[in-house]
């Protein structure tokens, strides 16, 4: 049957993958993972699809999934990132385990919104079981070292604190329907939006004030010194020295010179609770590389456990690198006899050759013609014991 002309599209957000775009992705995320490893990040996988109950716990919460029903009727979710599946998994089978727990993954993710990509790989990091500043430092470092490992040289990361915000809200007493809409203005870059919530806020002059520069307050460890100029409330002083001791620990890793300090920054996942980055890279107009402390995530899942971590959005990076030649087979096995050429293929495949098959009797001339045209360097007729270039 004919396929309409749905039929032959493919989702909003989706996109097919050639040769040349696979083999890309694959050697970045190689470079990438056999980097976590070396820090010593071992890899796991999670489910494709999920529960609701354990990526949306709340059910009222607008969302950005793709949902099913399974056969008994319970509502399932094609994966939207990796840090709470991963956060299941461990509280669940790894629970008990030595910590703190490395974990690296590599998979793709899903989210039904109107962004370009709706499916694309991420690779990331787990740190689970660590609240040391130091262990958010490694977790950064690497970050910075993952984006250098792929080649390229024009990248920038922004550094900031959850405690710094949320310490402005406390001290503000704003509601909490004012401090969930400020924070998602803050976390879409919508500085319209922002300006408009905090001066329709009735907030004192003061507080509007230290709002609205806080989304262009960026720089080195001076800056810090200012904020605790603004408030004497411990939880803003907590998180200014914490987010000292960080920023000092990457001038150790060799990592700070590619690091800035950005008072804006808030993670678009409510799970976040303490220091927060972003990675950028020349031609591309969003962050391509997320994280954080999330300490609270793991307490819903029974296991309360302090983590820090990122996400590397891979698939959305893959036009920034040429496209490879893609390597036909090593040779092209040809001839007129099928029974001697499906025994030559299967020879020589056992000793590790790619080889491609004609299917079509034919002579040399023709072989070499298919050679070249498939990019493959060398030629054998069946029954015969010598290799040609094509």
């Amino acid at each position: 049957m004919l396929r309409t002309n749905l039929g032959q599209r493919i989702p909003e957000g989706m996109r097919d993958l050639l040769p040349e775009e696979i083999a890309v992705q694959e050697r970045l995320e190689t470079e990438v993972m056999t980097l976590f490893q070396r820090w010593s990040y071992q890899k796991v996988l999670p489910p494709t699809l999920e529960f609701t109950a354990c990526v949306q716990p709340d059910v009222e919460q607008v969302d950005s999934l793709y949902k099913f029903f399974d056969r008994e009727g319970r509502i399932l979710a094609l994966r939207p990132e990796l840090t709470i599946p991963i956060a299941r998994l461990v509280s669940t089978r790894m629970r008990g385990a030595n910590l703190p727990l490395r974990l690296c993954y590599g998979a793709d993710v899903f989210r039904n919104t109107t962004v370009r990509y709706r499916e694309f790989r991420q690779v990331g990091v787990e740190l689970i079981g660590a609240d040391q500043e130091l262990a958010d430092a490694e977790v950064i470092a690497l970050a910075v070292e993952a984006i250098a490992c792929l080649g390229i040289k024009n990248y920038q990361f922004n550094l900031g604190h959850m405690g710094i915000f949320s310490g402005l809200m406390l001290e503000a007493g704003v509601d909490e329907g004012f401090q969930t809409k400020l924070e998602e203005a803050l976390a879409r870059k919508d500085m319209v939006g922002v300006e408009r919530l905090v001066q329709n806020s009735g907030l004192p002059e003061r507080v509007q004030e230290l709002l609205l520069r806080l989304p262009h307050f960026h720089g080195g460890e001076e800056i810090l010194d200012e904020v605790l100029g603004w408030s004497t409330l411990p939880t803003i002083r907590e998180a200014v020295e914490s987010l000292r001791r960080i920023y000092r620990y990457l001038s150790d890793f060799g990592v700070q010179g590619n690091v800035s300090l950005d008072l804006g920054i808030l993670r678009g996942f409510s799970y976040y609770t303490g220091a927060v980055f972003e990675g950028y890279v020349a031609g591309i107009g969003f962050p391509v590389l997320e994280g954080g402390r999330y300490d609270a995530l793991y307490a819903d899942f029974g296991s309360s456990q302090p983590a820090t971590g990122f996400a590397i959005h891979l698939g959305s990076m893959l036009e920034l690198f040429p496209l490879p030649v893609i390597e036909g087979a090593d040779i092209l096995v040809f001839g007129s006899d099928a029974k001697q050429i499906i025994r030559q293929c299967q020879e020589l495949r056992a000793q590790g050759k790619k080889v491609e098959m004609a299917f079509e009797a034919m002579d040399k001339g023709a072989a070499q013609t298919m050679a070249k045209l498939k990019n493959i360097p060398e030629i054998r007729q069946a029954g015969e014991g010598v290799f040609e270039d094509a």
